[in-house]
This record gives structure tokens, sequence and C-alpha cells, in this order.
């Protein structure tokens, strides 16, 4: 959620017509994708203080336990250590723009294990389960400076959610500092009536 006076949080969906096909989730040789299970919180912490995200403890977990989905909080372990290195939730998410809205959150990875396509395979996963849940309103929220998660969501089908006149000029910003195509026309808008 944005502070007062910053900028909206940028928005991404997962375009309509690609409902009938979930991405794939690919896992990394050295690696294995589970579900949550009771006792992962300590990692989970850990991974998301060292994502960026801050000091995460019970207290501050506790408001998204009612929210993840049966089966929609992703691990993915190291296989030598047994540690969680990246992870990810499927959220039930409603709000004006998305009143039956299914949420990818909190995506994050350790660094030290960057560059594997862990992030891609816990959000691939997150995207599937909630297609499977039912869901038609996915999304996800994110800001500018993320580039290696913004990049990894459009690489995986995401797609900008243009809700407010000032999206389009930062994912032009962001499509250049990225190296993206730059493609408005083919880009979310909200429904309107």
């Amino acid at each position: 959620m944005s502070a007062p006076n910053s900028p909206a949080q940028l928005q991404m969906v997962w375009p309509r017509h690609r409902l009938a096909t979930p991405p794939e989730v690919r896992v990394p040789d050295g690696y294995a994708l589970r579900p949550y299970r009771s006792g992962d919180q300590p990692g989970f912490y850990q991974v998301m203080a060292r994502a960026g995200f801050g000091a995460w403890d019970d207290a501050r977990l506790q408001p998204w336990m009612a929210r993840i989905l049966p089966d929609g909080w992703f691990m993915a372990m190291h296989a030598a250590s047994g540690a969680i290195v990246a992870t990810a939730m499927a959220l039930h998410d409603h709000s004006e723009l998305h009143p039956f809205g299914g949420e990818l959150g909190w995506v994050a990875a350790d660094p030290d294990h960057r560059g594997r396509g862990l992030g891609q395979a816990v959000s691939a996963a997150v995207t599937a389960r909630l297609i499977a849940g039912g869901y038609r309103d996915i999304h996800l929220y994110t800001e500018d400076h993320r580039l290696a998660a913004l990049k990894t969501y459009l690489a995986l089908g995401y797609v900008p959610f243009l809700f407010a006149p000032e999206m389009a000029p930062r994912w032009r910003q962001i499509c250049a500092r990225l190296g993206w195509p730059y493609t408005p026309d083919e880009w979310a808008a909200p429904e309107r009536g």
C-alpha cells in the first residue's frame, strides 16, 4: 500500500484470454517447490527481510493468513540446505477495481539465489493456483523500482493495468529501462459499465 503523497502502486493483470493456459511452473535444478507447511514462518521472515520487505513477524503475517487460498502459499526450497529461498502467496483480494480478485502477492527471493528463475517459479505456481481456484481477475501490485520483478511478471505473461492516466507514462519509462516493448494498446484498462 502506498504512503500518502506517494505514487499509486503499479498493477498488472493476467490477461483473460490466457485463463485457459496457466503458466508452466519451471523449478531450476537444485531446488524444489512446495506449499506452505506449519513451521515455515521463520524461513519466510528471513526471505522477506533479505529481499528488502523489512521485518516480518507473526503480527505482520496474521492479516494475510485469512486471505491465502488453501494450498496457495508456495515456498521454493534450496535442496542442499533445506532453506526457504523464495515465496509467493495466492491471495483473495477485493477492491473497487477488483471486486472478486485473486492477487499474486508477496513475491520474494533471497538475493543469494537471484538469477535462477525462482521468482518466476513461485509466481507461476500462484497464478496457476488462482486460475484453478476460478479467479478471472488475477492481478498483482508492485513498485516502479522493482525492475527485476517487473521483468519477471512481463516475461510470465502479465500485462500492465492502465487504471489511471499517470500509468501509461510510468510504464513507458519502465519499458525503456527494461528494454521491453512499450505496447499500451495490448495492455489492460478498467472495464467500463
